[in-house]
């Protein structure tokens, strides 16, 4: 059976750890993704980060029955600037060095752009930026192997250095570690510009891709309108196929986490509940 959680910071931020979890514990997650600064008070500064701290984060969430499955640390691994790049990367490996402290092994990030916000930029698509991206992730990752923790990146279509199904599987096949998954999220992956394909058979395409390196997946929702694909939904409240993205899941990643995202207080039960349902009955004989 998956597991059902949320990102934390959709439900508090800038709280305490106690009170996180109180917040959290009223929707009744399996589990979250934790980025720090987002979701709570007092987190540590650069070089802050040690075990006490964490272990008294994961300590106040355990007690609410809560797992952090991801700790989330979006930097942009392809900052224009040498020196803001280092700062991220030297923060992401403070947060590899601790993963284990909060109860989680995996820390997550998308690729980034060209631009420091990670806004779309014409030159995230050139190779030098891929040879960038790479090289971060090469450091990363050596990192990862040496703390016993997991690097995992996010694609988003059109407008990061990881942009398609072809580009994570190419980042994966040049940068072989166990140490380096993925966070599938199939909205994002989806171009602006739609399909030209069932939804089912994208998603296949993805399973088929880098389906043994998936350690988490995303889960929202989204709607074409126009012919561009419009909004960040609680999921159930846009167009996503649960029903294709289910059996791809039941057959090739049961029990994984499966996070909530862009649902909060008023939406998170129901989106809960729906994708729950769609994931525990999985349909039979092949996706739409």
């Amino acid at each position: 059976m998956p597991q059902i959680g949320l990102r934390a910071h959709d439900y508090g931020t800038g709280v305490s750890s106690v009170k996180l979890a109180e917040i959290l514990r009223a929707f009744k997650p399996d589990s979250i993704q934790l980025a720090l600064a987002k979701s709570l008070s007092g987190v540590p500064g650069p070089g802050g980060l040690n075990p006490g701290y964490a272990r008294r984060v994961g300590k106040d969430l355990e007690a609410a029955g809560i797992s952090v499955a991801v700790l989330g640390c979006y930097i942009n691994p392809v900052h224009p600037d040498p020196g803001q790049r280092e700062i991220q990367l030297r923060r992401f490996e403070e947060h590899l060095r601790y993963a284990g402290d909060f109860g989680c092994r995996v820390v997550g990030t998308e690729t980034g752009s060209a631009n420091a916000d990670c806004s779309f930029h014409p030159d995230t698509e050139k190779p030098g930026t891929f040879d960038l991206l790479c090289r971060s992730l090469e450091r990363l990752v050596a990192f990862a192997e040496k703390c016993g923790s997991i690097v995992a990146i996010e694609a988003v279509a059109d407008k990061h250095t990881v942009s398609s199904i072809d580009r994570m599987r190419e980042t994966l096949r040049r940068i072989a570690s166990p140490a380096l998954k993925v966070i599938y999220d199939p909205v994002n992956l989806i171009p602006q510009s739609g399909l030209s394909e069932s939804q089912g058979s994208f998603f296949a395409r993805a399973f088929d891709a880098f389906a043994d390196d998936i350690v988490a997946i995303h889960a929202k929702d989204f709607r074409m309108e126009g012919g561009v694909k419009s909004g960040a939904l609680p999921a159930g409240d846009g167009e996503m196929d649960y029903a294709a993205l289910a059996e791809l899941v039941a057959l090739r990643k049961p029990g994984i986490d499966v996070i909530l995202e862009d649902s909060g207080p008023d939406s998170g039960r129901r989106a809960m509940d729906f994708v729950r349902a769609a994931l525990e009955t999985p349909l039979v004989g092949g996706a739409s």
